[in-house]
């Protein structure tokens, strides 16, 4: 399965962005997809993560400013960024869990190639 993110760029302090990643490969089905993102001279952190069903979760530091969602016949994840800030700059990576259809049934998580979002006046 492989991750395709798109949507990241130059935004201005209180500015809006959105990411979309796409998942594409043959005969699998995704459970959880999610964002991470990484600061320069940071570890990868999770964002938010939401399930096939759409139960979501997010890290504290996002809570009421970034809404995970996702379109499940077309593999897609989203995540819709408001009220950005410096600390909010970080190149973000998308990723899913997913299983084959296949027999026997393969398991894995794949990352996208991630996408800078830098928060900057």
């Amino acid at each position: 399965v492989q991750l395709q993110a798109s949507g990241g760029g130059l935004v201005q302090p209180g500015g809006s962005l959105t990411l979309s990643c796409v998942a594409s490969g043959s005969t699998f089905s995704i459970n959880y997809m999610g964002w991470h993102r990484q600061a320069p001279g940071k570890q990868r952190d999770l964002v938010a993560r939401i399930s096939s069903g759409g139960s979501t979760n997010y890290a504290d530091s996002v809570k009421g400013r970034f809404t995970i969602s996702r379109d499940n016949a077309k593999n897609t994840v989203y995540l819709q960024m408001n009220s950005l800030n410096a600390e909010d700059t970080a190149v973000y990576y998308c990723e899913a869990d997913w299983y084959t259809h296949t027999e026997p049934i393969e398991v894995g998580r794949s990352w996208g190639q991630g996408t800078q979002v830098t928060v900057s006046s």
